[in-house]
Parts: C-alpha cells; sequence; structure tokens
C-alpha cells in the first residue's frame, strides 16, 4: 500500500496565526504568494463545515434510474425501475434505493449539473478539479502529469497549508484511484500545476482482485446476474500497523530517518525539507493515534456496523471515511469504483439492481445515519455524485452511454436543507431546464463550506496565479 502518491513524510507548520505573525514568513522562506495565500485564509469567514466527504461514483451514475425517473417517457427511454416514494412529500426516487427514500429528510438533491462532456477523461478533470475549461496542451495520454489543472483536494491542502486538524492531512483520497481499462489513471486527480508537494494523501489500498478490472463493490468485475465475490480482505492496509516492538521501536526508526534526513538536508531545499518533516509528523500521527488507526481497521469493525455499512469496497470505505472525519481530516474523497464501475453501457438495469444499487444505498445510508446520531452531520458536508449522467435513450445492449448535458448529485449535512430539490430537466431527462449548475458550482459550495474566501487564489510552480473559485455557491440549498 502506497500511504500517499509521492511517497513523503514530513512535520506540522506553526499555526496559521504563527504564520502572520511578523518575522515568521521570513524565516520559513514562503513567497508573495504564498503569504498572499495565508492572509486570504486568515480574513476567511466562519465555515459551516469542519470536514467534507466527497463520494465520487466513478464512471457516471444514470440519472435516469435513479435520482430523475421519467414515468410517462416513452419505453425507449423510461426504463426498467418503477419510483417509490420517500419521506419528502412529491419525491419520487428509484424503487432499488429503499434506505435513501427513508433518509431523504437528511439530503438535498440537484437534478440539473452538467460537465459538458459526454468523455471520461475531459468530464473527471472537470469535475475533480471543479474547472470546465482544459489546460494548454491537455493530454489524456500520459496522466497524471504536471500540465493538468489541480485536484481539489490538493487545492484544499495548499490554501491549508499541508496541515489539518490533530495533526492530520488535510485532504485524504481512498480506497483507490480512478483508472480505465488499461489500467491507466483518470485526468483530474493529482495536484498537477500546484506541484506534487500538495498532493492530497493518496491511499492506494485495496485489495487486488485476481479476476481483473471490471467493476464491481467488492472485485470489480460483472460476469453474472447478480455477481457474487468475497475477498479474503477489501483493504491491504500493511504501513498502516505499527513495526514489531511497538511505539517504541517506532520511535527508534524515527531517529534513524531523522540521521540520514539530517546527512543530506544540506543537499535539499528548504521547502523540500519541511514537506517532508510535515509528512513524516502526519505519518506518526497516523500510525500511533488510537483514532486514525481505528479508522483504518474497518474490517475489524463490530458485526452489526459491518452489517450495517456492507462488507465490501463501498460499505468499508465509507465507513473509513466516516472515522477519518471523526479523527479531524478535513476532507475525504471516497472513489466509489475503479474502472468506470458506474458506466454501464451494457446490462445497466440488471447492474443497478443487482451489483451496485444495493451496495450503494445501504453504505450511503449508514454514513448519514452515523453522522446524524454523532452529531457530525451539522458541520459535515456530503456529496455524492458522478462525472456525468446517462444517455436518456437505451441502447441495443440494454445499457445507457455517456451523457453530458446533465446528471443529478445529492447533498447532506453543513446547513444543507434535507429535502430540498432543486433543477429539473426536460421530459426525457435530457437536459436541465431549470436552474443549470456546473462542477464550478459545486466546487464553489464546498469551498464556501469550509470557510474558505471567494477572492483565493493559487499559484502554479512557476508562481502564475488562479482564481480559486471559477463559480458560484450552488444556492437555494441551506
Amino acid at each position: 500500500m502506497t500511504i500517499t502518491h509521492n511517497g513523503h513524510f514530513a512535520h506540522p507548520l506553526p499555526t496559521r496565526r504563527d504564520l502572520l505573525q511578523a518575522g515568521a514568513i521570513g524565516i520559513l522562506g514562503l513567497g508573495a504568494a504564498e503569504l498572499l495565500s495565508l492572509q486570504s485564509l486568515a480574513n476567511a469567514p466562519a465555515p459551516r463545515a469542519r470536514s467534507v466527504i466527497f463520494v465520487f461514483l466513478t464512471g457516471g451514475l444514470s440519472h435516469l434510474d435513479s435520482f430523475d425517473l421519467k414515468p410517462d417517457a416513452p419505453d425507449s427511454i423510461r426504463g426498467e425501475f418503477a419510483s417509490i416514494a420517500t419521506r419528502t412529500a412529491g419525491l419520487r426516487i428509484c424503487e432499488h434505493l429503499p434506505m435513501l427514500a427513508q433518509r431523504s429528510d437528511r439530503w438535498a438533491l440537484v437534478r440539473s449539473v452538467g460537465t459538458e462532456s459526454s468523455g471520461h477523461e475531459v468530464a473527471c478533470h472537470m469535475l475533480l478539479t471543479g474547472r470546465l475549461d482544459l489546460p494548454a496542451g491537455f493530454s489524456v495520454q500520459n496522466v497524471p502529469n504536471p500540465n493538468e489543472w489541480p485536484s481539489i483536494p490538493a487545492l484544499v491542502n495548499y490554501v491549508q497549508r499541508g496541515q489539518g486538524r490533530n495533526n492530520l492531512p488535510p485532504a485524504i483520497v481512498l480506497p483507490e484511484p480512478s483508472v480505465n481499462e488499461a489500467g491507466r489513471v483518470r485526468p483530474g486527480q493529482y495536484a498537477g500545476r500546484l506541484g506534487s508537494r500538495w498532493d492530497a494523501w493518496h491511499l492506494n489500498m485495496a485489495s487486488r482482485c485476481p479476476r481483473g478490472n471490471g467493476a464491481c463493490p467488492n472485485c470489480f468485475r460483472f460476469d453474472a446476474a447478480p455477481f457474487r465475490h468475497e475477498p479474503a480482505t477489501i483493504f491491504d492496509t500493511p504501513m498502516l500497523a505499527l513495526p514489531d516492538g511497538g511505539a517504541g521501536r517506532l520511535q527508534g526508526r524515527v531517529g534513524l530517518l531523522g540521521n540520514i534526513e539530517r546527512q543530506r538536508r544540506d543537499m535539499e531545499r528548504h521547502a523540500e525539507s519541511e514537506s517532508l518533516d510535515r509528512h513524516r509528523q502526519q505519518a506518526l500521527t497516523v500510525l500511533a493515534d488510537r483514532r486514525t488507526r481505528r479508522a483504518f481497521e474497518v474490517e475489524r469493525a463490530d458485526p452489526r456496523t459491518l452489517a450495517r455499512y456492507g462488507r465490501n469496497k463501498f460499505g468499508l470505505s465509507l465507513l473509513m471515511a466516516y472515522r477519518l472525519v471523526e479523527a479531524g481530516v478535513n476532507l475525504v474523497q471516497v472513489n466509489l469504483g475503479k474502472n468506470s464501475s458506474w458506466d454501464t453501457h451494457r446490462r445497466n438495469f440488471v447492474n443497478l439492481k443487482d451489483n451496485l444499487f444495493p451496495y450503494f444505498d445501504r453504505s450511503v445510508s449508514a454514513l448519514l445515519d452515523d453522522l446524524s446520531e454523532s452529531g457530525l452531520l451539522r458541520d459535515t458536508l456530503v456529496i455524492v455524485t458522478g462525472e456525468f449522467g446517462r444517455t436518456p435513450r437505451i441502447n441495443r445492449d440494454a445499457g445507457r452511454d455517456h451523457w453530458g448535458p446533465v446528471m443529478s448529485l445529492i447533498m447532506a449535512g453543513a446547513g444543507i436543507r434535507g429535502g430540498t430539490v432543486l433543477g429539473a430537466t426536460d421530459r426525457m431527462g435530457a437536459y436541465p431546464i431549470a436552474d443549470r449548475q456546473t462542477p464550478e458550482n459545486l466546487a464553489a459550495t464546498l469551498y464556501a463550506a469550509l470557510g474558505i474566501p471567494s477572492n483565493t487564489t493559487w499559484h502554479d510552480t512557476d508562481g502564475r496565479p488562479y482564481e480559486l473559485y471559477r463559480g458560484e455557491p450552488i444556492s437555494g440549498l441551506t
């Protein structure tokens, strides 16, 4: 398992107040660009959310078969699923999402979001970076690369100077990256033009399945209906266990690492050494703190918890996200799927009914329950979305193809009014006809919830400034 995309370790930066005191900037060697970012953060409004859980349905959820059914459309569009009532008057969703239907008072629905692209790579880059424009020379062939726009987790890491609460990293992505059939990483998942020092922690920890790179919550293949596979372990986390000898031996290893680092310190730039120290201390926190150890030991959860979430990658990933937020991580992105799990070109209705919705419905419902019962839902924003919707017309393989013009997403917590429905699509579910939103609006909603000022800028590795907000936060949710 790799703890970070770049394998870095390091120690905490001083607090925001310390950095802004006279002399601190010069001591740390921060440039004017970073100083402006810190000053902007110091003037931030009070956040609505202490944490965000961003659930990414990689591949593109069919809005027409989940949250925006069209029962009066022709057979070639309507699909096979019936709708059921929810706790919200007038709101009906798919019959195969009964648990979420009973919790509609906790989440809001936005039916009018579009990524403006029907290609996985471009749409993922737009959604995961919060930008509709593509950088000059953008290519899907060499990913990740330093030419991409930075991901939202990387930008949160940058704005918060790599220092989260309780000495934890501000942003974590799990349980593995989104890739295509050839194993190539989808764009928009890493720091790109920010520079790799600002990458979020990427926990590539899902156990490899010998049956390949298909798509299901357990081993990501859909060869049968319903498909069943129970791997011996869901996650592979050997580096998250203390070495033999416990904490004392760990500290001894850290001392040895410190001696090695001191020998090469003169050969490293100060900023790089500082980053290594920060990541090392954060790694120690992950290893030594009881709450973070518990977060990574989800497979040892009590039987009742495992039953509520589901013992599969969907369920245990969301349980891990809950525990990381509980421990103090500010942003957790959970990739519910690897090789476009929700990319239902074939057998759309079979795979949704048997292989995706049961796991999805149970795990997201359990997450909302735990956040609500613990009180964390008050200051935790939950976002659940794919990168685009699916075509209104059903294809000859009884599937739906990519559809960039519109999709549905749900949001909860941090002041979001449960039961709210924003936006609408036409009678075929093809285009938004009210309150159109984009990934730029979604990213702005996330930043605003965390209390990041709207005038915040970030700077690339050449010092060029860019605005963080590319749109306005979605209104009408709070």
